[in-house]
């Protein structure tokens, strides 16, 4: 699995070192092991922290480890991609009057030390004789493959890119997950015994009708699509947030960042997006949204890390053309927005005042407005929701024995890693169900 990544230096290195053993047993001891545990309960996976805590705090590693694993595959990406402010550490007791556990950092630490020691997951199950083909790499995929394949089963996951991991690989910055740590959890996969293939996109080098040929079920983990058009003149010269990102981890040459970089959109994604235009020597950077902070999709920490950054914003601002000037970026020609009854989101509908027009310098423009709905459900025929693949509670699709999960399902809720983690698992479950109940293939006892 040879990376074409590298080391993006100190500018986007981790955002936070990790432990020292000494500072994981200091951290450990100050958690109270709550009984009813609300950290738990916060947590989409359902890791049992106070447990992993507990044996941190005993100096059984090996065991913290396990803990993890036991409920989630992927415990070194969400350790650092997570939103723990919101989740776990947002539910720790402590936080009310104390600082909450560091709960994300100790899972890191307990993952960093399975890592150096190969204390991963082996598999313990007798083969089933069932087979599984999984389309997509990503976080939901491999959580799937993985939990199957420690039931026993046959599992071949199908992945279009050069590398597995997904977003974790190629659409989260460096700063929060270096991309050795996705594609050393892709290995552990492997090591469970699930064969991961990659360059081989769905639907051009295999096809549906052969998937079901010779796999007795298939799961879709293919998350979303490109980012969506603004439909704006000059749109050619903007850049798309997710290959900033991910040309921000390559060896294909260094990142061109320029002196006055615009980021349009106010997600996590376009907090991202800004937060390398800065740290790559950007002189300004402006993160332009047509509605207000208060509608932001970003997580509210994430808001307060851009700030700290020197991140500018200019809220109620509608994007109208780029200013090119011999083709390139000149500036963000927008109108101002005043905010009108809600629309299908939930939030004030932006309405542009027209005549006021004005301008923001920039020579380089970055979108980072959400991405298109899976085009593999038209494909496909599968009935869908609000354009995502719809689900039965055992995550079943419209057509018998074809699963989906993660990001391409997510008509509801925000999507994030750790319910992508969740949806593998989940669907992992009821596909090994599924399968037990019918007869056994040959030569299976």
């Amino acid at each position: 699995m040879e990376s074409e990544f590298n080391d993006t230096g100190k500018a986007l290195a981790e955002q936070l070192p990790a432990l020292s053993r000494n500072e994981a047993a200091v951290e450990a001891d100050r958690c109270l092991f709550c009984y009813d545990a609300p950290c738990t309960q916060a947590c989409p996976t359902h890791i049992d922290i106070p447990r992993f805590i507990k044996k941190i705090a005993t100096n059984n590693l090996k065991g913290s480890a396990a803990t993890i694993f036991a409920s989630n595959l992927l415990g070194a990406t969400c350790a650092r991609v997570c939103p723990v402010q919101e989740l776990c550490e947002g539910a720790c007791v402590l936080g009310a009057d104390h600082k909450p556990i560091s709960i994300g950092r100790l899972q890191r630490f307990a993952m960093d030390y399975a890592r150096q020691t190969g204390s991963y997951p082996v598999v313990k199950a007798a083969p089933t004789g069932r087979k599984i083909a999984v389309i997509g790499a990503g976080p939901a995929g491999l959580s799937c493959a993985g939990e199957l394949a420690k039931l026993g089963h046959a599992v071949t996951v199908f992945e279009k890119r050069a590398l597995p991991g997904g977003l974790s690989t190629y659409g989260i910055i460096a700063l929060r997950e270096p991309v050795d740590v996705s594609l050393e959890e892709a290995r552990m996969i492997e090591g469970l015994g699930v064969e991961i293939k990659t360059g081989v996109e769905f639907g051009a080098d295999v096809s549906f009708a052969e998937l079901q040929a010779e796999f007795d079920s298939v799961v879709l983990s293919v998350g979303l699509g490109r980012t969506p058009e603004l439909g704006i003149p000059g749109e050619e010269a903007i850049i798309d947030g997710l290959e900033f990102i991910e040309g921000s981890k390559t060896k294909q040459g260094s990142l061109k960042v320029g002196r006055q970089v615009i980021v349009i959109g106010a997600g996590n994604t376009a907090v991202d997006c800004a937060t390398i235009a800065k740290r790559l020597k950007a002189e300004r950077v402006t993160m332009v949204y047509r509605r207000t902070d208060r509608e932001m999709t970003c997580y509210e920490h994430e808001y307060d890390f851009a700030r700290k950054e020197g991140i500018e914003f200019r809220f109620l601002s509608q994007p109208w053309r780029v200013v090119l000037e011999r083709g390139q970026p000149k500036g963000l020609e927008c109108l101002r927005v005043e905010l009108g009854a809600l629309d299908a989101s939930g939030r004030p509908a932006p309405l542009t005042i027209r005549g006021s027009e004005f301008v923001l310098e920039a020579d380089q423009v970055v979108k980072a407005v959400g991405q298109n709905k899976p085009g593999l459900a038209q494909l496909l025929g599968l009935k869908t929701t609000r354009g995502f693949i719809s689900v039965d509670e055992n995550f079943m699709s419209s057509i018998d024995g074809v699963y989906a999960i993660g990001d391409c399902i997510r008509a509801q809720g925000s999507a994030s890693t750790v319910m992508a983690v969740q949806d593998g698992k989940l669907a992992a479950e009821a596909i090994h169900k599924r399968l037990a109940a019918q007869p056994a293939p040959a030569g299976v006892r």
